[in-house]
């Protein structure tokens, strides 16, 4: 699946990844392949992604998730470094 983080200001990162798993405002949650569509707020945390080429963590400063199709977009208030 397809998998985009934008700020206000850039692109954090886009590219093909397995599974996302995000802290949204209920609770951590993951993202797979072929997942129902949704659209989640997000709370301050860290998105976890795992691809072909490894693991990467982005630490958020919360946001917003919308899943669909296998594109998923996560439009995030900030992140920090």
């Amino acid at each position: 699946m397809h998998l985009e983080i934008i700020t206000p200001d850039r692109k954090i990162f886009a590219g093909e990844v397995t599974s996302a798993q995000f802290p949204g405002a209920d609770g951590l949650f993951e993202v797979l392949n072929n997942h129902a569509p949704l659209i989640s707020a997000l709370q301050a945390g860290s998105i976890n992604v795992n691809s072909a080429t490894g693991r990467e963590s982005f630490r958020i400063e919360g946001g917003v998730v919308e899943v669909l199709r296998n594109n998923v977009i996560v439009l995030a208030e900030g992140v920090v470094a």
